[in-house]
Formats: C-alpha cells, sequence, structure tokens
C-alpha cells in the first residue's frame, strides 16, 4: 500500500488549499480514509473521515463547515478542500487508509499512512 499527499503549501488566512492523497495497493471499497494532523507539539488529531460503504464523513469540530473530504473512485485519489483557514490549522497533514470502524478518527484504527504535506497559515 502507497499512500502519497500533496497540495501543501502556504496561504494568507481565510485563504484555500486542496489536498491530495494519490492511493494504490488499497481497496477501499470496503474501508475508510482519512485526514490526520500534528502542529509542532501537539498530537497528532484525525480531522476528517469517509467511510467508503455509503461515503458518510465525519469531522472534528475544530474544522467543520469549513473542511470537505471526498474520494475519486476513478482516480483513485482523496482529496481535502480546505477554505476559510485559520493559523491553528498551521500543521503536518497525512492521509491515511484502512478497515472502517464506524467512522471513527483514532490513528490507532488506520494501517497505512502516507508520508505527510506541510500546511502553513499566515495570520
Amino acid at each position: 500500500v502507497q499512500l502519497v499527499e500533496s497540495g501543501g503549501g502556504s496561504a494568507q488566512a481565510g485563504g484555500s488549499l486542496k489536498l491530495s492523497c494519490s492511493v494504490s495497493g488499497f481497496t477501499f471499497d470496503d474501508g475508510a480514509m482519512g485526514w490526520f494532523r500534528q502542529a509542532p507539539g501537539k498530537e497528532r488529531e484525525g480531522i476528517a473521515v469517509i467511510r467508503a460503504s455509503d461515503e458518510a464523513t465525519y469531522y472534528a469540530d475544530s474544522v467543520k463547515g469549513r473542511f470537505t473530504i471526498s474520494y475519486d473512485t476513478w482516480e483513485k485519489t482523496l482529496y481535502l478542500q480546505m477554505n476559510n483557514l485559520k493559523p491553528g490549522d498551521t500543521a503536518i497533514y497525512y492521509c491515511a487508509a484502512g478497515t472502517d470502524y464506524g467512522l471513527v478518527a483514532d490513528d490507532i484504527l488506520y494501517p497505512y499512512w502516507g508520508q505527510g504535506t506541510q500546511v502553513t497559515v499566515f495570520p
């Protein structure tokens, strides 16, 4: 399984970025994929999860209403559209894949991870 993130970078507060995660070797048909982030000095946080069976989604309160997770089956790519960015969104963002345990954003449940991409938001 290989997950490769792209699309990170810098943005001004209030701006937008879109992250991509190219997936190979993982069958999403009955699993789940998610986006996690880790800011300096903080624990890794699960911010968005999507389930393959019904495309149901979960969002952490910190990003709800601003971020959107989606999966393109044809492209085999996971996306995270981030709008109205805040300086507090600055972190390394990771995509992850695994079995669906009920839209749970607990990193211990995801065996497959990308290498991470940096997102920096300036005031």
